[in-house]
């Protein structure tokens, strides 16, 4: 580098703050998935959603199949109740089963074109997987992309839902109905209006027998009240806040039919090793070593709970889709409050009184020697 004169009756130049930044961090936008089978209502809600007055700008995403290569997607954006149409294009098709980057790139791009949205809401196909929708949202969140997961929303037909719910496929998989009840963090069943009370209880219980940490909405054209369905914080330590109370509800429910999914809840007292915790969970998710009675793998969909790490004031939450998931802090202390674990399962062949021995054994015994 040359010499560089300066003369020296110049003072420094004193630093002057930005007050507007370049490039300002902006709030990511939340993503809220809509699921559901083909006539239950997905359509209606978002009708619904888009034409109530909320005094946001929302973006829909519909993600159908459609005839042929369904490389176009229609989008339509609500602001102050009018509608706009515009054919988005995915170079993959589907969203659910294009290539992470292609997906949300899609939604990053549309950004950067209309503006910011308030609000992004998903449509998935009937016969998608939402967890694995969801996923893909979720683990970006953490890259630092404009958008987060807010929430699974799965509708269901109050006439048709039983049915859907316990049919039994040929290979013995569960069934996309019960996987996209047992993903969800918000139920709604829908067309209550078309059947008798006996009917529409049987589709609750058989909700709550694989969904048993699900909040159900029962509603007639899927009119619901929207603080109900957006801005659920289902994914992040907000969650988390009350989180201990709502798992106290939870219950443990016995299988619909011999392969159905299920939910499995357990509490422990005492604080955990945080090592021997992600071992056990990555055995579970992962390495599907835990089998039942019958020498079934155990296949976890959703995980859930709040658990005491040793040495951590703060109650840590367990959050899980299929095989991801995450220990996140949450705002709560355990001052004044006994540290439990309290551990919510969702998925099949699970057996509560194996995962909790295990669970004993490996992550409470680990924690007890150290």
């Amino acid at each position: 580098m040359g010499d560089v004169l300066i003369d020296e009756e110049d003072d420094c130049p004193e630093l002057v703050p930005i007050e507007n930044p370049p490039g300002p961090i902006l709030e990511q936008i939340p993503v809220t998935i809509i699921t559901g089978y083909l006539g239950a209502g997905k359509t209606t809600l978002l009708n619904y959603i888009l034409t109530e007055q909320h005094n946001k700008r929302i973006a829909v995403i519909l993600n159908e199949f459609g005839e042929g290569s369904a490389l176009e997607k229609s989008l339509a954006v609500s602001h102050a109740g009018e509608l706009y149409e515009e054919w988005l294009e995915l170079r993959n098709g589907c969203l659910c089963c294009s290539v992470k980057d292609n997906g949300l790139k899609a939604i990053e791009n549309l950004m950067e074109k209309k503006g910011k949205f308030d609000y992004i809401l998903l449509e998935t196909t009937g016969l998608a997987d939402p967890g694995a929708v969801a996923s893909m949202f979720w683990v970006d969140a953490e890259l630092g992309s404009d958008v987060y997961l807010d929430g699974i929303v799965t509708v269901i037909d109050a006439k048709y839902g039983l049915q859907q719910l316990t049919e039994e496929k040929a290979d013995g998989l569960a069934n996309e109905a019960a996987r996209q009840v047992a993903v969800a963090d918000l139920i709604i069943i829908n067309k209550t209006d078309l059947v008798k009370e006996e009917e529409l209880s049987r589709t609750r219980e058989a909700v709550r027998s694989i969904n048993g940490l699900v909040k159900v909405l029962e509603t007639q054209k899927s009119r619901v009240d929207l603080s109900q369905v957006l801005d659920l914080h289902s994914f992040d330590s907000k969650d988390g806040e009350n989180l201990a109370e709502k798992l106290q509800l939870v219950k443990s429910t016995k299988p619909h039919l011999d392969k159905s999914i299920l939910t499995v809840t357990f509490e422990v007292a005492g604080d955990l090793c945080e090592d021997a915790l992600n071992i056990f969970i990555q055995e579970l998710l992962w390495e599907k070593t835990f089998q039942n009675q019958t020498g079934h793998p155990m296949t976890v969909i959703r995980s859930k709970g709040i658990v005491s790490i040793a040495g951590k004031a703060h109650q840590v939450m367990l959050q899980g889709v299929h095989e991801l998931y995450e220990l996140n802090e949450t705002p709560q202390l355990w001052e004044g409050t006994p540290r439990v674990n309290r551990l919510v399962f969702i998925g099949k062949n699970l057996d509560k009184g194996i995962l909790q021995e295990q669970f004993l054994s490996s992550v409470v015994q680990s924690a007890e020697k150290n």
